[in-house]
């Protein structure tokens, strides 16, 4: 006889009540509300926009009864591609990671960022922690839409409306460039300002330390002693500040600008969303414009600087057996160092004591018959 089945147990469902007093809670915050505005050139009209941006997003949020205001952040002038250079933007992650706040306002995808990885790495991040943002040109709101693929459609035309931008911005520089018209960069150079004419007018008192740079290098002095020289007469530097770098000098001697002329596209950027920037080694067409303003080192003069670059920098080491670099180290300590060459091998001469019977003498004498006697070099005379 087949035994029968138990009967199946009857499922009993039991509603749990959610907390009275966490309801009451839930009801009783506001939703702590900021808003992120950008943009991406210091133009004077983009000023006007972001002033208007920032008023407009105070005002919505702080008349919205609903909302509690945590902050309107903004970015002004700065690219949306790299949002680690985005002070603003940063300082609001910052916040929000803090947990304080709840949601984000912004106009657009492509203000909130043009950097697609970028853009979906930070949706994701506060989607996670449960902050929403509300884009108002796409309509978007993050708590609604539960696929990235939109974003990540939306973000990428955004990168390349950013990229498209770009690439017309270079073409119109370029186009500038073979027209000579340029900008030229007073804000990095000492000596020029803005005339009243628009065009660089020469700074006296700058111009006159400008020339000291030159003319300290033209008398031998090395660029470190040129450093000193600017230091102790507490001459600042074209950024403003009282110590002075070597490659700032190194720049200055090479900057044809200083003799009238100017040479553009120097260098170009390799990726518009890390802004890398390459010099321009034959890549890109260059244009050079001779006489493009006054100048404040006489054209000789100038060019004479830069063949004493060039020897300083091309010297051949002054130790064949000690020195492990194949660049000598330009020293002007002493007024003959790096100018004497001895006539028979083509060595440089060098300084150095001899010490005979208790006595010093200082003399002047070919590096390779110091090094290796009369091996390679056998009649130099020695200089006293």
């Amino acid at each position: 006889m087949q035994s029968q089945a138990p009967p199946a147990k009857q499922k009993i469902i039991r509603e749990i009540k959610p907390s009275p007093i966490l309801q009451a809670r839930t009801r009783n915050h506001k939703l702590r509300v900021a808003a992120y505005c950008r943009v991406s050139t210091d133009q004077e009209e983009q000023q006007t926009s972001i002033e208007n941006q920032i008023a407009y997003y105070d005002d919505l949020i702080r008349s919205n009864p609903e909302w509690e205001y945590a902050g309107v952040f903004s970015d002004d002038g700065i690219s949306g591609t790299r949002d680690e250079n985005r002070p603003g933007f940063m300082e609001m992650i910052k916040q929000c990671k803090k947990g304080k706040i709840d949601m984000i306002l912004a106009k657009s995808l492509s203000r909130f960022s043009r950097n697609t990885l970028q853009c979906i790495s930070y949706i994701r991040m506060l989607k996670d922690r449960g902050i929403i943002i509300r884009f108002e040109k796409e309509g978007l709101d993050t708590s609604r839409v539960t696929s990235e693929i939109f974003f990540t459609w939306t973000s990428a035309f955004a990168q390349g409306e950013s990229e498209s931008l770009s690439n017309n911005v270079k073409w119109g520089k370029r186009k500038g460039y073979s027209q000579g018209k340029f900008a030229f960069p007073y804000k990095n150079m000492l000596g020029y300002k803005k005339g009243e004419d628009g065009e660089p007018e020469i700074v006296p008192e700058e111009a006159e330390h400008i020339k000291m740079i030159f003319n300290l290098f033209l008398l031998g002095r090395s660029i470190r002693q040129i450093k000193d020289a600017l230091e102790r007469r507490n001459i600042l530097t074209p950024r403003g500040n009282t110590e002075w770098g070597l490659s700032t000098i190194e720049h200055i001697l090479r900057n044809e600008k200083y003799m009238g002329d100017v040479l553009l596209q120097k260098s170009y950027t390799v990726d518009f969303l890390t802004k890398k920037k390459k010099k321009n080694n034959g890549e890109l067409t260059q244009y050079y414009i001779t006489d493009n303003h006054p100048a404040i080192i006489p054209r000789e003069d100038f060019l004479n600087a830069q063949l004493e670059l060039t020897r300083r920098n091309s010297k051949k080491k002054v130790s064949q057996k000690k020195t492990k670099s194949a660049l000598g180290k330009y020293c002007s300590k002493y007024a003959l160092s790096e100018r004497l060459v001895c006539g028979e091998c083509g060595s440089m001469y060098r300084r150095t004591t001899w010490a005979k019977k208790g006595k010093k003498k200082v003399v002047w004498r070919c590096i390779s018959r110091l090094e290796f006697g009369t091996k390679y070099c056998q009649h130099s005379p020695t200089l006293l």
